[in-house]
């Protein structure tokens, strides 16, 4: 949201370590969710989808769950950590 312009090679499939398939699908299923917007995606006779992320951008929707997440996150670990040092839980 700080950059004129989105430079999509970080969340590209080769990136994140999946196949082209698995991450059209992710991008399809942040888009139905309302987590991202400006996506389009087409799917030909032959099965393959192709999807253009040249206008994507992250929702208030996949904000709040970026933070909503994260904080879960911190919690988790913190828990974690207090059982670990904390015998007979």
């Amino acid at each position: 949201m700080d950059y004129p312009e989105f430079d999509p090679t970080p969340i590209c499939h080769r990136a994140i370590g999946v196949s082209k398939e698995r991450w059209a699908r992710y991008i399809e299923m942040m888009a139905d969710v309302g987590y991202i917007k400006g996506v389009e995606i087409t799917t030909f006779l032959t099965g393959e989808t192709d999807v253009d992320i040249g206008d994507i951008r992250i929702t208030l929707k996949g904000l709040e769950y970026l933070q909503e997440n994260s904080m879960m996150n911190k919690l988790y670990r913190a828990a974690k950590g207090i059982k670990e040092v904390t015998p007979g839980i």
